[in-house]
């Protein structure tokens, strides 16, 4: 038996061929990841998630056509198995598209016209348990739409909480956390629960985006 870790594996749903031939023959040349299955549309997107385990989804937005579009998908991949890293990929520069991704439960975004190393370094951070959303997107994201409520959360945050907030956008587990920080896995957990109340974000995921655009770091 092989001691080499298994490759992340991936499925790539876009309804141009040669945006999913064009994804494919990236990932495979970086050796990097395992391109399981491709998709065309959003209806094949989900079933190909329900037929093979998955450890990322790159989505492309918007399907010829009509029927159900990549945030949809995401939604329902990221509702049904949490574990995957979902991306999407789209032609839209908007904040309001950020937005809609992060509310979908996606963990990146990209842009179609994003550099191959960008698009590898995305994708690296997503697979690590990370996120990987463009700076300046999500900068308009968060303030043309609630900045200063987080901001006000964020400065009424433990100092504790505010360690485990740091250790969130690292895409550390519960159990990592509590290893850095000296604590238990059930106090991560508690401290991981009060923070997305206090921050109003959906999940774990939601929280450590906030985290990385507002720069929140452990003290040293």
């Amino acid at each position: 038996m092989s001691d080499t870790p298994a490759l992340p594996r991936v499925l790539i749903a876009d309804d141009h061929d040669l945006a999913r031939e064009g994804l494919r023959a990236l990932l495979e040349r970086s050796g990097a990841y395992d391109v399981v299955a491709e998709a065309s549309t959003g209806e094949e997107a989900l079933a190909r998630a329900a037929e093979l385990p998955l450890d990322l989804a790159l989505l492309d937005i918007r399907y010829a056509g009509g029927g159900i579009d990549g945030l949809e998908v995401a939604r329902r991949l990221s509702e049904a198995a949490p574990a995957i890293g979902i991306v999407l990929i789209t032609m839209h520069d908007s904040a309001d598209y950020v937005r809609a991704a992060i509310g979908a439960g996606a963990r990146g975004f990209l842009a179609k016209d994003a550099a191959r190393d960008e698009v590898l370094a995305a994708l690296a951070q997503v697979s690590a348990g990370g996120v990987a959303f463009p700076p300046a997107l999500m900068r308009r994201a968060v303030t043309e739409d609630r900045s200063s409520p987080v901001l006000e959360a964020i400065k009424r945050l433990t100092p504790r909480e505010r360690e485990v907030l740091a250790a969130l956008a690292t895409g550390g587990t519960n159990k990592e956390i509590a290893l850095a920080l000296g604590i238990t896995p059930g106090t991560v957990k508690t401290h991981v629960e009060r923070l997305i109340g206090k921050l109003g974000v959906r999940d774990r995921t939601q929280a450590a985006i906030l985290a990385v655009e507002f720069r929140i770091e452990r003290a040293a």
